[in-house]
């Protein structure tokens, strides 16, 4: 993979009406000749579908915005040419907000069609525009659609909104972005808001000299008008969906540098902030699958309001502010990896989602799971000292915890609604997909994956594709790779008879392949593999692996069956097995001779493992007597799947804590990690039950247990990336922990900081602002930094000191602040502030009254299904582990859907809230009297 990806371093007078009862229309309305003048009290809205109709297809926008940073609105012209595939009288599109004022229809030499005000109604339910045209419109004919519409800049972080920074001498300075995914176009200018409707776009905007302009394309040209305001005109976009339209109005400052193939790539970011874009700069990648990048600049801002991590427009990238500067000073070995990680997952998607597009949201992971997992192979091939593959168990882990819920659901799902839609910017879409491209790769190897990738983007190049085009593609390459190695052996040594057998069943891989990976995308959940030793063969067994699963409940093997293909590893040798599972059961020869086996090597298969019989029992011994016999990854592996088990009531807890009892040894990060962070989930959901033997011993253990390891963490910003992360959370837990070597040099060190106003060690900085914010004073010295710091990633750090605090009173002042004012701590980080509280023992209740008093609010500052809405929701129900609190959730939750859902269909976060707090309770009917009496003998 390596080999084919380069990085590259960068050396109308209308009268509106609302339809309340929009009528049933599939096909174009009747269309008429010239009609009488219509009252739109005469027209329903001809449209009844959440999708726009078929028949009218935009091919290019002539947009003109003016927006007034001073009154916060903008006023703006669209002339949208059109295709006409139908006779009709009608056009339908998108618009939700916007004040249309005029419509005028014009034919393809841009004369009026009628000379009558035409009608424009709306049905805001669909957030769908009709105009009525008393001229039919004749099918096999272009016209174009000329639209003035204006709003007010929104407040949120959808659309064409405001967003403000802070100068340093506390001047507040507005500016105007967008953000239009999945559904928010249309908040910004009338326009054709799905994924297919791909045009050009010729945009214009209008500001002072004060300001600067950017959009996705270069400005062709500059013009002064007679009011002194200034006009870039930007070149003719390439053919692209409208959600990837972007356009923003600041005083930001950039540095540039031009590619070797003459792309300018420029960051941008507030002027004073403007020195903490080099390293984004440095970090951007432009160069894929050897298709050149096909625009002729590539913007990066840094947006001091956004709600996600970032956003792929094409040519204009926007990135929260955390996501894309990074300042030495302030910014952890973390904070590096993470910037490092967004830009490559940004710039992937100029191909994997821009370049090609999905035909519908149903399957977004065909941009959002790519670039997931192009993040890993594009940074590792860049900056390897980085080791970003370290990362990706976590990310196949995050994965494999969504989906081993009753709540999951398949790769590909079905969406309408622009909620239900949101809710697929998800854990599935993008962790699920990008580690069943990860097992896809190692199954048809890097060339055939290489090679069929390629295909794959040149073939639906400025088009949309469907699941089954990704499978075409790699199955034909497949196909081609295999008949050229066929027929190359074949000329030195098979048989022609043989030739033949094997030209046959390679030209039916095509179906194989596809079955194979409908099984993955088209099915909900992630299968377990059951192994059984007997004499020469392994035994495997395939079902869904649930953890909310109860051993009482019914067996439902036949109704879920994967294609696996199945990895394994043996003490005889050092090759890597192989073997595609297709059935229920299944069996393979490893040999009498074989002491142990380990299966799915090195994670590359998207399963689980469970070892029946003595399994477990010969890899513990395997990782007490020598645990490189397996690699790091395997380590990790086996450590979580065995929890995992253990969760699901499939293994007993004092067999996975007998797996991780060699972890003294363990000098690799990731493995020392996953088994600590169990370790470290362990004690805080007995913690916040208040069970305070369990609660005095564990802790008591990990201290014990990892005395040496901790012993040794400096407290520095010194070391590799891995070893700085280790430092970083292995202080973190000890701190917490109540360890007072750990928690007198952190008050020491805040003492210092306090009195010397230096900085920090970056590693280090959040445990030692959570120590000192636990006084009075520490706290209130850390609100005042946090107030006046001007980097984001260093207020993140205070911010989750801020809600460490023991203090409920200081707890209540954060949350209630943010979500009513939202000036100190900004709204951007409100979903964040509420999930630290919720993580606090002395928070999480009152996190969980605060979203169901302001539940309204909140809705109203962020999108119904999205990120922060979900993040909130998941945020403050996590630590539940009661029977009380499970009902308490499910009385509170569904009201609240049913009340503000505009569809009777449920948001899919609050099944997983609820499956998430079942587990919990599982958990500590199945593990908590194991867990004490193993911490008993361990203490004794």
């Amino acid at each position: 993979m390596v080999r084919f990806l380069v990085l590259a371093l960068l050396s109308l007078a209308g009268v509106t009406q609302t339809s309340a009862s929009p009528t049933q229309a599939s096909e174009p309305p009747n269309p008429t000749e010239e009609q009488p003048p219509l009252g739109t009290g005469s027209l329903s809205f001809p449209w009844s579908h959440l999708r726009l109709p078929g028949y009218i297809v935009p091919l290019h926008y002539h947009l003109l915005l003016h927006p007034n940073l001073t009154m916060l609105s903008y006023s703006g012209t669209v002339r949208i040419e059109l295709q006409v595939q139908n006779n009709t009288n009608w056009v339908v599109l998108h618009s939700k907000g916007l004040r249309i004022t005029t419509a005028t229809m014009l034919d393809q030499n841009l004369a009026h069609l009628s000379d009558k005000v035409l009608p424009v109604l709306h049905n805001p339910t669909h957030e769908q525009t009709a105009i009525f045209s008393p001229r039919v419109l004749s099918g096999g004919q272009k016209y174009f659609l000329f639209l003035e519409f204006g709003a007010e800049l929104g407040e949120g972080f959808y659309g064409f909104y405001r967003s403000t920074y802070r100068t340093s001498s506390g001047e507040t300075r507005n500016l105007a972005s967008t953000h239009f995914e999945p559904t928010s176009a249309r908040m910004a200018f009338p326009c054709f808001d799905e994924p297919s409707f791909k045009a050009n776009y010729s945009v214009s905007i209008r500001r002072s000299r004060a300001h600067i302009a950017l959009s996705n394309m270069p400005v062709e040209q500059t013009v002064v008008l007679d009011d002194g305001l200034m006009e870039d005109r930007f070149a003719v976009s390439v053919r692209m969906s409208s959600y990837l339209v972007a356009f923003i109005v600041c005083d930001f400052r950039s540095v540039s540098a031009t590619t070797a193939s003459g792309v300018k790539v420029s960051v941008y970011a507030a002027p004073e902030k403007w020195q903490h874009t080099h390293y984004a700069l440095k970090a951007a990648v432009i160069k894929y699958f050897n298709i050149k990048y096909p625009l002729p600049k590539q913007d990066l801002v840094a947006i001091p309001d956004f709600q996600a991590g970032a956003m792929e427009n094409w040519g204009l990238i926007t990135f929260r502010e955390t996501s894309l500067l990074y300042d030495p000073a302030t910014s952890s070995g973390s904070d590096r990896v993470w910037v490092t990680m967004v830009i490559a997952h940004e710039l992937a998607h100029q191909w994997f989602g821009n370049l090609v597009t999905m035909q519908w949201w149903n399957d977004i992971w065909l941009n959002e799971g790519f670039a997931r997992y192009m993040e890993y192979i594009s940074v590792n091939a860049t900056y390897p000292k980085l080791r970003v593959e370290d990362y990706l168990v976590d990310t196949c882990f995050a994965a494999i915890g969504r989906d081993s819920l009753n709540s999951s659901r398949p790769i590909s799902s079905a969406a309408e609604s622009p909620t239900q839609i949101e809710e697929m910017f998800d854990t599935v879409s993008y962790n699920k997909g990008a580690c069943v491209l990860h097992m896809l790769r190692h199954y048809l190897t890097d060339q055939v994956f290489q090679s069929g990738i390629v295909r794959y983007l040149r073939r639906y190049s400025y088009s949309n594709a469907h699941n089954q085009d990704l499978w075409d593609s790699l199955a034909n390459v497949r196909r081609s790779f295999k008949l050229y190695i066929f027929y190359y052996k074949l000329e030195h040594c098979y048989s022609s008879r043989q030739a033949a057998k094997n030209a046959n069943l390679y030209a039916g891989e095509h179906l194989d392949l596809t079955s194979m990976m409908n099984t993955w995308t088209l099915q909900t959940g992630v299968p377990l593999v059951t192994v059984t030793r007997q004499g020469s063969h392994l035994l495997l067994k395939q079902e869904r692996f649930l953890r909310t699963a109860h051993p009482s409940d019914p067996a439902w093997p036949s109704l879920f069956l994967w294609h696996i293909p199945l990895t394994y590893r043996t003490d005889t040798s050092t090759s890597i097995h192989r073997h595609l599972m297709t059935t229920l059961t299944d069996s393979v020869d490893v040999g009498e001779e074989v002491g142990w086996v380990k299966v799915n090597v090195d994670m590359a298969g998207y399963y689980l493992v469970h070892y029946d019989g003595s399994g477990w029992d010969d890899l513990i011994q395997l990782l007490k007597d020598n645990h490189t016999a397996l690699t790091f990854m395997d380590r990790t592996h086996l450590i979580h799947n065995a929890f995992q088990l253990t969760t699901a009531g499939r293994l007993s807890l004092d067999k996975a804590l007998d797996l991780i009892g060699y972890l003294r040894s363990e000098s690799h990060t990731v493995p020392l990690l996953e088994g600590l962070g169990y370790l470290e989930a362990f004690y805080r959901i007995v913690e916040r039950r208040d069970i305070p033997d369990v609660t005095q011993n564990l802790r008591t253990y990990i201290l014990w247990y990892f005395r040496d390891v901790i012993d040794r963490q400096t407290w520095s910003d010194k070391g590799s990336v891995s070893e700085r992360r280790l430092r970083s959370e292995l202080l973190s837990l000890a701190c917490h922990l109540g360890d007072l070597p750990c928690l007198k040099q952190a008050q020491r060190s805040f003492t210092h900081w306090l009195d010397s106003n230096s900085t920090l060690p970056a590693d280090v900085a959040e445990t030692v602002y959570s120590v000192g914010a636990q006084e009075d004073t520490g706290w209130a010295s850390l609100l005042q930094t946090y107030t006046h710091s001007l980097s984001e990633t260093h207020k993140h750090k205070i911010l989750s000191a801020l809600a460490s605090s023991r203090d409920t009173n200081k707890l209540t002042r954060c949350v209630q602040s943010s979500i009513l004012e939202g000036e100190v701590i900004r709204t951007q980080d409100l979903d964040s502030l509420i999930a630290m509280v919720a993580r606090n023992p002395r928070g999480h209740h009152l996190a969980w009254s605060y979203v169901q008093k302001y539940w309204s609010t909140l809705v109203d500052k962020f999108q119904l299904g999205s990120f922060s809405i979900r993040n909130i929701i998941i945020g403050t129900t996590a630590q539940f582990s009661s029977t009380e609190e499970l009902t308490e959730v499910r009385l509170l939750i569904f009201p609240w859907q049913y009340h503000l859902l505009s569809e009777a269909s449920q948001l899919r976060v609050t099944e997983v809230a609820m499956d998430n707090i079942q587990k919990n309770i599982l958990w500590l009917q199945r593990n908590l009297g194991t867990l004490r009496s193993w911490l008993d003998q361990q203490i004794d």
